[in-house]
């Protein structure tokens, strides 16, 4: 007779018959999820292998079968960023073996957010306080109210469809933000039409003009080509941040439940294949600053940059090359003004004219014995966006001295001459001013590149694309607020030969730039903890690189590490 029959037969107290159907519903439940079999398994596996921590080889042996991670939310809050504007930071939890766990965090700000782009240009700042308010704040509403529920569930390492739905989300905040301009201007037209509707005085007809005077006016016009005005300002939309950041927090959490380099997961987000090499960007060193914030009279050397023909001892070249510039500031020679640090973290100094700066960095390679004008090169950040006088249509180059944009031509024409250790240069002009980009690029020919910045105008994604000035070569890209990882690839995808701006961001800026490919890194000056913790993260991903013997041909003459090998380079500037 079967235990059951036994029970049927028998008096049991109910007690015990709930008990018994308990332990057959466990037994069935146990079975159906294969518990006997896989824990039959582990035992015998680790009888074999007799692991000194036991309870750790069970632990990571049932880790491996539990389920992927999945995102439970996503939490926002306004912080400050190393330039003391606001900004938004978000916070990745995952359930993970049934406990939800905060994985990661990501920081991003967004100087433009609610403004519109080239503000610079017309004298606003950027930190205008209420607009920056409004974008924080709506950032975080759309992160609480939207993209935390909208990612609920959704496994962080798919990168593509998460960022999809970004997308898809901003696309419709701004279809709706447009509906909204486009009533307000109906109401705009339709009470402009109102007041035309009203009857108005007769304008007393002007008195007719000398015809001989009149002719000879329209002449002396003529030969005057008026300066072309700035385009109109494309406007990004407040909250824009949530998007970019999201989508930053997200790669940064694969990359961490993966365990492998954010570097790593970039590169596998932008090609399926497995890279059997990868190569390291080389990077853009900014050594001196002479631009509208310095106390001299030149503005146009907003940087002068160090590019190096490969990355062999660049950093440690770069300590060298400013300690010497100061000791050579510092002697009878060179009439500076005071010495400072720029924002970019380079050596600020005042000087009258252009060459004074340049003959200033020629001489200090010069005395260092570095090999300036062949395997380093230097460009020129002109900034030009921001010295047009446009009362006079000229650029301020110098304090109380405007140049036409063709009399820059030649200015620039001179430089490159002069110093054929300048390669490239960068928004030599408005993106406007497309007449004398044209005739630089035939003037300088392949002696130097001509290097688009804020003159690329990147364009939201709703927004038409604007062509590049006629001759750039190459162009440097940030990566926006309103940029998800996989716009940031096809942005660097589209280009021939691109460069990454890495001033503002943390350091998962650099493994963004190795990952994606791009051949330069703009890391600013060498000074300042931000940008000295990018460079040394550069530095680590070489390394890593060739202990896995995957460093491209290209990489492996580079040495990042080779930097402090001399006191000089240790001198605090």
């Amino acid at each position: 007779m079967s235990y059951k029959a036994f029970l049927s037969h028998s008096k049991v107290s109910k007690e015990d018959q709930e008990f018994y159907d308990l332990k057959n519903k466990a037994a069935e439940y146990y079975r159906s999820n294969g518990v006997p079999q896989k824990i039959e398994n582990v035992l015998n596996e680790m009888f074999w292998q007799k692991p000194d921590d036991i309870n750790g080889y069970l632990a990571n042996y049932f880790s491996r079968l539990s389920y992927t991670p999945v995102i439970s939310k996503i939490t926002g809050k306004e912080v400050f960023d190393a330039r003391g504007l606001t900004a938004v930071q978000t916070e990745v939890y995952c359930i993970i073996r049934n406990e939800e766990k905060m994985v990661c965090s990501a920081v991003m700000s967004g100087p433009s957010d609610g403004l519109a782009d080239g503000v610079e240009e017309s004298g606003e700042a950027f930190s205008n306080s209420n607009q920056q308010h409004l974008s924080i704040t709506t950032a975080l509403k759309w992160i609480r109210e939207h993209l935390s529920p909208m990612l609920h569930g959704f496994n962080p390492t798919d990168q593509t469809n998460a960022d999809k739905l970004l997308s898809d989300f901003f696309m419709e905040r701004y279809l709706e933000h447009k509906d909204s301009l486009n009533i307000k201007e109906e109401d705009e037209l339709r009470n402009e039409s109102v007041s035309e509707a009203l009857p108005q005085a007769t304008p007393t007809p002007a008195p007719a003009k000398d015809k001989k005077g009149g002719d000879k006016g329209k002449k002396g016009n003529s030969t005057e080509k008026p300066l072309p005005p700035a385009e109109t300002p494309v406007p990004r939309l407040p909250g824009a941040t949530a998007v970019g950041v999201v989508s930053l927090a997200v790669a940064k959490t694969a990359a961490r439940l993966r365990g492998e380099p954010f570097y790593r997961h970039i590169t596998s987000v932008r090609a399926t294949q497995v890279q059997s090499e990868m190569h390291l960007p080389l990077p853009m060193i900014t050594i001196l600053s002479c631009g509208k914030n310095s106390v001299g009279k030149l503005n146009l050397l907003e940087e002068v940059i160090l590019m190096p023909s490969s990355a062999q001892r660049v950093i440690g070249m770069g300590l060298e090359l400013q300690c010497e510039m100061r000791r050579v500031l510092n002697g009878s020679a060179y009439k500076a003004g005071p010495i400072g640090v720029s924002d970019e973290g380079a050596l600020q100094v005042g000087f009258e004219r252009p060459e004074q700066a340049l003959d200033l960095v020629t001489d200090a390679c010069a005395n260092l014995e570095l090999p300036l004008g062949s395997d380093l090169c230097l460009a020129i950040n002109c900034a030009a966006h921001g010295l047009m006088d446009y009362s006079r249509g000229k650029y301020e180059v110098m304090s109380g001295f405007h140049k036409s944009p063709d009399e820059l031509v030649d200015m620039y024409e001179g430089l490159i001459n002069k110093y054929p250790a300048i390669t490239s240069l960068i928004d030599p002009f408005r993106k406007e001013d497309v007449d004398q980009w044209e005739r630089l690029a035939s003037v300088i020919g392949q002696s130097c590149c001509l290097i688009a910045d804020t003159a690329s105008n990147l364009c939201p994604r709703w927004s038409e694309a604007k062509l590049l000035p006629p001759g750039v070569s190459r162009v440097i890209i940030r990566h926006q607020s309103d940029m998800t990882i996989s716009d940031l690839i096809q942005s660097i995808a589209e280009q021939k030969e691109t460069m990454l701006d890495a001033a503002s961001g943390d350091t998962s800026i650099v493994d963004l730039a190795v990952g994606s490919g791009v051949s330069f890194l703009k890391l600013g000056g060498l000074r300042g903890g931000e940008r000295m913790d990018k460079y040394n993260r550069l530095m680590a991903i070489e390394e890593e690189l060739e202990q896995e013997e995957i460093l491209g041909a290209k990489g492996k003459k580079q040495h990042l590490s080779d930097v402090f090998e001399t006191p000089e380079a240790a001198v605090t500037l």
